[in-house]
């Protein structure tokens, strides 16, 4: 069971995520072009949230509950979109010459701390459901 300390410790995480991020944008050269791994790790989950909640497991052809919908697989695969393009945008950045070597590591380091937040939050407080995001 979650608590304070779970929502403290999270809370701390994020702040982190977010420092790292707007960091990369903002110590060198004032660019902020890898502030775009911040909204890209922000809305990931987002497909996955709507699509599970698009059909319900008694509209299912299966009669188990872990049978295969293809609604939550859409939503799956748009969410991992989301998160390989999240990691690899800062590489390509880095590839055009917008960015450099340290801009992309703290990019990628607090994005990725961003949604580990998001997805810790959404694993401790979610109802009792083997659904992981």
């Amino acid at each position: 069971m979650a608590g304070l300390k779970t929502i403290i410790s999270l809370s701390f995480v994020l702040a982190s995520g977010f420092l790292l991020a707007i960091l990369s944008g903002a110590l060198f050269n004032n660019n902020w072009s890898p502030l775009f791994v911040v909204a890209i790790f922000v809305f990931a989950p987002v497909p996955n949230w709507i699509f599970s909640k698009c059909v319900s497991s008694s509209d299912n052809y299966y009669s188990d509950d872990n049978a295969s919908n293809g609604c939550k697989d859409f939503g799956k695969f748009i969410t991992s979109w989301f998160i390989v393009s999240g990691l690899y945008l800062p590489i390509v950045l880095i590839h055009a010459g917008t960015i450099g070597i340290p801009e992309m590591v703290m990019s990628i380091g607090g994005g990725a701390l961003i949604y580990a937040t998001i997805i810790t939050f959404c694993h401790c407080f979610a109802p009792e459901t083997n659904e992981i995001y």
